[in-house]
């Protein structure tokens, strides 16, 4: 007895390519989760904070192009435009986000501080591309060398990253103040590196006069926690400014020379700066004088706090929601001073950097973030009930936040590095 259904031979030959190009599809599908771990999350986990869905990046975009334009502007000078798109990422699609930083996860109710994009005056900074950045990295490797802003910047970096792929954890121990993460694919690496003052120091009274502990600084010793292990690597990320306003006693030769905010008897109070650019200057020729060093640095220039209505521990808050205009404020106090200082270290050690071979860049964040008020956690980066020092916290960054930004910047860096560093090479023959 014949079935109809094989009447036709012509679709009897069909069959069998049909069920196969079924099974093809079944096993691509299967497999896409290992390549993107985003798809995990249910679509009922994921927070929505846009009004549209972002549009995705391809990779027919990796092919790096840099105008005229992109190479004569100042992308660090400019303002905040809206940008229905952002963000690229939710608190529930990236699982770096540090908890103080996770805004939306304790009960953050606007959104519309994720809503903009920064625009330098007279170009176009492009969005950061993921896939892009993984490419030019393939084969390298990055480290971040500094204090918590440092590691915010590097989680932000990888949330947006997550969007092509997660690394694993690579790290020698369980220590979460040195960490290395590699992304498989393209053989790239990422690692963090406590060291918020740049230099040695050591913890005299965990208390201290103002309840944030007592250090220290060794101030014409670099830390060897990190000059010790960045000659692997082919791009530093350095910042260190907001500790040094702690409470500090400050040492040349190992012998004290003065303190701040110490408290101590017989040993002078030194200006805030003082110690600050002694351990620039020390960290920058440390660097300098690495022989087997040949990345580049990118030394990333102070992000204002934004406390306001008191100091951080008076009551201080951040409660804005939008960013200023560049004319609505200024760069003014200790943070022009650590500015300033970071600037003209830069100078120096670049200056001394060229003659050995050696690529210093400045990332300067501080125009963009000296206009966010409105992008700190403020009260939003823990339970209310929760015993936290920084109660307020006008200092870090919400993530998402005006800080996946960075990323827009040292993307536009690393796309003109090659010709920068085949300039500066002719220079030296």
């Amino acid at each position: 007895m014949e079935l109809p259904f094989w009447r036709n031979s012509s679709t009897a030959q069909r069959i069998p390519g049909i069920c196969l190009l079924l099974a093809l599809i079944l096993i691509i599908l299967s497999l896409l989760p290992l390549y993107h771990p985003f798809c995990w999350y249910p679509a009922n986990l994921v927070v929505d904070h846009s009004s549209k869905t972002p549009p995705p990046y391809h990779t027919k975009d990796e092919k790096i192009k840099i105008t005229e334009e992109e190479d004569t502007c100042d992308v660090f000078i400019g303002e905040w435009v809206p940008n229905p798109d952002a963000p690229y990422y939710t608190n529930t699609t990236c699982w770096a986000i540090h908890e103080h930083q996770n805004c939306m996860k304790y009960g953050r109710p606007d959104t519309e501080f994720l809503k903009w994009k920064w625009k330098p005056k007279g170009c176009e900074l492009p969005i950061f591309n993921p896939y892009q950045f993984l490419d030019m990295m393939r084969n390298k490797s990055m480290a971040f060398i500094g204090d918590s802003v440092g590691r915010n910047q590097m989680q932000s970096i990888m949330c947006l990253l997550s969007r092509v792929e997660y690394p694993i954890d690579i790290s020698y121990d369980q220590d979460q103040n040195f960490k290395r993460w590699k992304y498989t694919t393209y053989n790239f690496t990422l690692a963090a590196y406590w060291s918020p003052f740049l230099v040695k120091v050591k913890e005299s009274d965990p208390d201290g006069p103002s309840h944030t502990g007592l250090f220290n600084l060794y101030l014409d010793e670099p830390d060897p926690k990190w000059t010790t292990q960045i000659a692997q690597f082919d791009y530093l990320i350095l910042n260190s400014a907001h500790w040094f306003t702690r409470c500090s006693v400050y040492y040349e030769k190992n012998q004290i020379i003065g303190c701040r905010y110490c408290g101590l008897p017989n040993v002078t109070e030194i200006p805030i700066n003082y110690g600050y650019q002694k351990a620039i200057k020390t960290a920058l020729i440390a660097i300098n004088s690495l022989e087997n060093f040949k990345g580049v640095t990118f030394i990333r220039t102070i992000a204002p706090s934004h406390f306001e209505g008191g100091e951080w521990n008076k009551g201080g808050n951040c409660v804005r929601k939008g960013p200023f205009r560049s004319n609505e404020t200024s760069l003014n106090g200790v943070s022009l001073e650590f500015y300033r200082t970071q600037v003209e270290e830069f100078k120096v050690a670049a200056e001394e950097g060229k003659k050995k071979g050696k690529r210093f860049r400045l990332l300067d964040t501080t125009q963009a973030m000296l206009l966010r008020p409105d992008g700190h956690p403020s009260k939003y980066g823990h339970w209310p009930n929760a015993n936290v020092v920084l109660y307020n916290d006008c200092v870090h960054w919400c993530l998402p936040g005006p800080i996946d930004s960075w990323s827009d910047f040292l993307l536009h860096m690393l796309k003109l590095e090659g010709r920068r560093a085949l300039e500066e090479n002719l220079q030296l023959k």
